[in-house]
């Protein structure tokens, strides 16, 4: 289904490629850091250095960049901070790269209003990921509700965010079946890892207009071959080029080399992701030339060992 007519006409006015008329209204296809947000030694959100990291990324073929995910510490930051970061990398990213922007809350009120103010902030998509603070009452009808009202009311196309590691909750797949049949809903961001649920996806929405993302380099080529528009990669922070890379093979048909390729990247990304978290991502991003630094407490920072085992993560696959 094609999106409600004000985001076209808006996209339009702010220069983006977005075409009108039949066939994908929005082009989710390629790789999407979920970046990191910088803080300063004091913890304050550190805005220079978001803009060198972005000068860093400019050269890497991104489709776009995602702000506020879970790799930023959305929870962490104050709606204030979360729109004035939003503002920030609108100013500094060219017009043909897409800009998503978490606005999930865990009230439907509170999300719908986040939404609109992303979206006045420069957001191109909306990223919502589950409610689940009550999650035992987070039924595939209430999710369904829940996303339906949102995506009613949001002036940007929406892309449903299911990451089960951080909320336990899984958006069920009769819920994403349902909730793909809405116009102004245009994807998901799986990050639970299970090839089966994203095959499934792919083929029973293919019908609509509906594009999967993988939540995670360590299954993005297994969901290029089922069927997959692109990824949403904590490790694209840290080794952009070579999963823009992996995703131009994937797109080619070159599947030996995407593989060899998809090998090296699996032991880097459990690093930065389930093994060390955030912490490992941002100490990860120093040895590569982008400023880390500090997560805001209560995430710690590795330990000295634990410094090690990371790097050796890299450096085992010849990345370092």
């Amino acid at each position: 289904g094609q999106g409600p007519g004000t985001w076209l006409v808006r996209g339009q006015r702010r220069g983006l490629s977005i075409p009108v008329g039949p066939g994908r209204t929005l082009d989710l296809g390629g790789i999407f850091p979920p970046l990191a947000t910088p803080f300063s030694p004091t913890q304050e959100v550190d805005y220079a250095q978001l803009e060198g990291n972005l000068r860093r990324y400019a050269s890497i073929p991104f489709r776009g960049l995602v702000v506020l995910g879970s790799n930023g510490e959305y929870p962490y930051l104050a709606t204030r901070e979360r729109l004035e970061v939003v503002s920030c990398v609108r100013r500094a990213l060219p017009r043909d790269r897409l800009l998503l922007a978490g606005s999930g809350c865990e009230s439907t009120q509170a999300t719908i209003e986040l939404t609109v103010s992303m979206a006045e902030a420069g957001a191109d998509v909306a990223l919502v990921v589950t409610p689940c603070y009550y999650r035992g009452a987070m039924t595939s009808a209430a999710l369904v509700q829940h996303y339906t009202e949102v995506a009613d009311a949001s002036p940007i196309p929406v892309v449903l965010y299911s990451v089960p590691a951080n909320t336990g909750l899984d958006l069920p797949l009769e819920a994403v079946l349902t909730l793909a049949q809405h116009p102004n809903i245009v994807g998901i961001k799986d990050s639970g890892g299970d090839i089966t649920r994203m095959g499934l996806m792919v083929h029973k929405t293919r019908q609509e207009d509906f594009q999967v993302l993988a939540g995670s380099a360590g299954f993005l080529m297994a969901s290029y071959a089922l069927g997959a528009s692109g990824g949403v990669c904590a490790l694209a922070n840290v080794l952009g080029a070579p999963l823009c890379q992996l995703d131009r093979l994937c797109r080619e048909g070159h599947w030996q080399e995407a593989r060899d390729l998809q090998h090296r990247l699996i032991e880097p990304n459990t690093a930065v992701t389930r093994r060390f978290g955030i912490p490992g991502l941002k100490k990860a991003m120093e040895w590569f030339g982008y400023y880390g630094g500090p997560c805001r407490a209560p995430l710690a920072p590795l330990s000295p060992p634990q410094v090690e085992e990371l790097r050796g993560a890299f450096s085992a696959n010849s990345w370092l």
